[in-house]
């Protein structure tokens, strides 16, 4: 072989290396990438050599990976659609009347209760009430057995008019000086014994007759006629009914709020009658383990259906705002930057700094940054950023 011819040789065998390599080039950078190629999809069309040995055709599928860049999906570039709205409920804010209050619960009680019992042990003798009948202070009620004491008190003063009598003579006597300063002193002791003696037994005899207190109500009876009674002893008891007390305790926190003259509420347990009464006494401290205050009202109670010891559940008014912005609790929200509502505009959830004033059991008076015809989100708040896209389920 000549020189020239194998110089034409070589030639040709390094073109079709080079031709080799552009042709498998392309493929492994489809492996490296990642392209549908290597993932079982049909194989991308391979670049064409340019018959001088330039590089491949633009526009083919090896010519990104040949620049050595990776797929769209490696590198995470653009992101997905914003989420989907978030359903919310909302309410148009509208100025109503807000009554400030609080709700306890207590007793009721009688004005006055006494239980009726015998200072002395003795036989009853008469008992001359009706149960459940009205009486007036000073009616007897109860009369025990007192013969033996009224015998006694007739001893008692036959001796109280012997020393009367004996004080007379011995102190005329002295007058004349007929006998002596010690005698005349004798015989005024003695009558001082003897009328300590005859006011003892009137005391005895007074307590044989047991009399009503004040007026009002009897109760049932606990004894009959001729039962043996002590100081133990409970025969009836007897309460002043009109008026009534009602004794219930508030949050302490509220005790710069009442005091007496302040009006009332309040209902018993039966019965869905309100009556109204007003507080009348506060006690001047704090419980110190329950942290309440004490109060006590007094309502009238004519007719007498409200009965002393009844579940009665109160009613305390503090104030009355005639215009009030009122929203639901839970549609406030706090951060570091305050209290904040979100408010529905054109479909977004738009943050609204607030502050607070009363609170009821469910809602919150709102005093600064909202006004009535405002829309507020009344659910969902937690979920929500502000710029959120959401939709109305509900509104009020």
């Amino acid at each position: 072989m000549s020189k020239s011819s194998g110089r034409n040789f070589l030639v040709i065998v390094a073109l079709l290396f080079v031709g080799l390599l552009i042709y498998f080039k392309p493929k492994k950078a489809d492996v490296a990438a990642g392209s549908p190629a290597s993932a079982g999809a049909p194989a991308a069309k391979p670049a064409v050599a340019d018959p001088s040995g330039g590089a491949p055709a633009a526009g083919s599928a090896t010519a990104t990976a040949t620049g050595g860049g990776t797929s769209p999906a490696k590198a995470g570039a653009a992101p997905g659609p914003a989420g989907a709205p978030v359903p919310v409920t909302a309410r148009v804010l509208q100025a109503q009347r807000l009554d400030n209050s609080v709700t306890s619960s207590g007793n009721v009680l009688a004005n006055e209760e006494v239980e009726v019992r015998s200072e002395i042990q003795g036989k009853v003798k008469r008992i001359l009430f009706q149960e459940g009948s009205r009486v007036k202070k000073g009616d007897l009620l109860v009369k025990i057995e007192d013969a033996e004491l009224q015998a006694t008190s007739l001893q008692a003063q036959s001796r109280r008019k012997l020393a009367e009598d004996n004080e007379y003579r011995m102190r005329m006597q002295l007058k004349i000086e007929a006998v002596a300063q010690k005698d005349y002193d004798q015989s005024l002791n003695e009558l001082n014994l003897a009328k300590a003696e005859s006011q003892l037994l009137r005391a005895q005899l007074d307590k044989t007759e047991l009399r009503a207190p004040f007026g009002g109500v009897v109760g049932l009876k606990q004894i009959s006629e001729g039962a043996i009674v002590n100081p133990a002893t409970l025969i009836t008891t007897l309460q002043e009914i009109d008026p009534v007390k009602v004794d219930f305790t508030v949050p302490g926190k509220y005790a710069g709020y009442v005091k007496p003259g302040q009006a009332i509420n309040f209902t018993v347990q039966g019965s869905d009658t309100r009556h109204q009464g007003k507080i009348y006494a506060v006690d001047p401290r704090i419980d110190a383990e329950s942290r309440t205050l004490r109060l006590r009202a007094m309502c009238p109670n004519p007719n007498g259906k409200i009965l002393p010891g009844a579940f009665a559940t109160i009613e305390v008014p503090f104030e009355t705002v005639p215009a009030a912005l009122l929203v639901p609790a839970q549609a406030l929200s706090a951060d570091a930057a305050g209290t904040k509502v979100y408010l529905f505009k054109a479909g977004k959830a738009t943050p609204r700094p607030v502050a607070a004033g009363l609170r009821t059991d469910s809602t919150v008076q709102i005093t600064a940054g909202l006004a009535a015809g405002d829309t507020v989100i009344t659910s969902g708040v937690v979920q929500l950023r502000p710029g959120s896209a959401v939709t109305l389920s509900q509104i009020d």
